[in-house]
């Protein structure tokens, strides 16, 4: 088991590596003349990216101060998913890549000169000095001495030495393209000497990978720039209507906002957390799920940070389960802080409502230390007339409630993929990703969540606070 976790981390180092090193090539080496500072800056920015990038993860899982976590999250998580789409925007400049050569080298033959020699007068033998009047032809013209192009004047070359001037500069491809520069300038053997300029214009094939590599830079930043823009400002409420075949009618309208993977920690603060709450208490609930990974650090750094929950406000109450990230950070402590803020713990426990049961389990993550999830503790013993909501941080949860008869389960965790396209590694390993499915008698809801893990960016994944309507099918 050991080997075949050394063999897998060193692929994955050993494509880390490579995915780099080409990221490097494409936007320093490809788009310099040569060695130099500007090649030099690269490989320190991509290397010293992901320094900043372990040392962040590395901080925040080891409990360093919380001063040097956040000095390290904001470049270090940037560059995660900076890196992800410079290296996505660079693969498809490759698709366009050969067709710009095409283009730039039309573009190039159109802008030379109509290379075909055109016919010069030649005197009549008459006006030449020296040749009898009247008499022509070749056998009383005077001997001509072999045509030579002259030296010319100082700091001018002839074509040959020219065109490999330019090859030590730009390579074969610049000597080639000077040589061509030349001929349609009318240079041929009678033409004497050419003029090439001693800084020669950037090769075409420098063009192109210098107009791949910024198109590259910009859309990355861009997309980058706004995904973080989009967690910053807030979750955006989401309202979805599920029918329960238990549910009476007289809880029909009932409205529970779902909440999850809020994620505290060294980026999002407390400006964050009001901005969830203030936007969780303007859809006036019934009743306020938190789903879990409300946290990503002790309760001694985070504390201050998580006091705005206390405004929650629902007719029945705030609930809440802990994620897999509470057992990073202290999932009991935890526990009692957000009870003291005026939630409702459920550790594998259940309440009843007026008109259904609501119950909530612990996350996988918790049977690590001995508090894993238990549905038999939560959901033995109940009256299976009633209606049944389920709390439950994970997705993959979902079976051991369809097990147990529940009519609705209510998970986060997903993020919903939250860096396209991280939703196709989510829906390998859940088995929804975001959204209402129904499994067997048991719907599932999934909510992308309201923050961010990691990189304070979405893309492809926009945040949500979900209105979850209940509905009776006897109304």
């Amino acid at each position: 088991m050991v080997i075949v976790f050394v063999l897998v981390a060193l692929l994955v180092l050993g494509v880390l590596a490579a995915a780099n090193r080409y990221l490097w090539q494409r936007l320093f080496r490809d788009t310099t003349r040569g060695p130099g500072p500007v090649r030099r800056a690269g490989a320190a920015v991509v290397a010293g990216g992901w320094v900043l990038a372990v040392a962040a993860l590395v901080a925040e899982r080891a409990g360093a101060p919380f001063a040097l976590q956040r000095a390290l999250a904001w470049p270090g998580f940037l560059w995660l998913a900076l890196s992800i789409y410079l290296l996505l925007a660079v693969l498809a400049g490759e698709a366009v890549r050969p067709l710009l050569h095409r283009l730039a080298g039309r573009r190039a033959h159109r802008s030379r000169p109509d290379p075909t020699p055109r016919p010069t007068a030649r005197p009549h033998p008459a006006a030449v000095p020296g040749h009898p009047s009247g008499t022509a032809g070749p056998a009383h013209a005077p001997d001509r001495p072999a045509l030579t192009a002259p030296a010319g004047p100082p700091g001018r070359r002839d074509l040959p030495e020219a065109a490999a001037a330019t090859a030590g500069s730009t390579g074969a491809a610049g000597a080639a393209e000077a040589s061509g520069d030349a001929r349609a300038a009318g240079a041929g053997p009678e033409a004497g000497p050419v003029a090439v300029p001693a800084a020669a214009a950037p090769s075409r094939r420098l063009f192109v990978s210098r107009a791949v590599a910024g198109t590259a830079a910009a859309v990355a930043v861009g997309t980058v720039g706004y995904g973080t823009y989009g967690v910053l400002r807030g979750p955006r409420v989401k309202r979805i209507t599920v029918p329960l075949a238990r549910l009476p009618r007289a809880a029909h309208g009932f409205r529970i906002t779902v909440v999850s993977d809020i994620h505290l920690g060294p980026i999002l603060g407390r400006d964050f957390a009001q901005r969830v709450v203030d936007t969780v208490n303007a859809t006036s609930p019934d009743l306020i799920a938190v789903v879990g990974d409300l946290v990503d650090g002790s309760v001694k750094d985070l504390g201050p940070a998580a006091a705005p929950l206390a405004q929650l406000r629902a007719r029945h109450g705030a609930y809440f389960v802990t994620g897999n990230h509470e057992y990073f950070s202290g999932a009991e402590q935890w526990v009692e802080q957000v009870r003291r803020l005026g939630l409702h713990p459920l550790q594998n426990a259940r309440t009843e409502m007026p008109f259904f049961d609501l119950a909530g389990v612990n996350d996988l993550q918790g049977a690590s230390e001995g508090q894993g999830p238990d549905f038999a503790r939560a959901l033995d013993g109940r009256d299976t007339a009633r209606a049944c909501v389920l709390l439950a941080h994970q997705p993959v949860q979902i079976h051991e409630s369809v097990r147990h008869g529940v009519d609705l389960q209510l998970s986060g965790h997903t993020h919903g993929g939250q860096l396209w396209p991280g939703n196709l590694l989510a829906a390998a390993a859940n088995p929804t990703v975001a959204g209402l499915e129904r499994y067997g008698d048991t719907q599932l809801y999934v909510t992308r969540g309201a923050g961010a893990w990691g990189p304070p960016t979405r893309v492809g994944a926009p945040s949500d606070v979900t209105v979850v309507q209940l509905a009776s099918l006897q109304a």
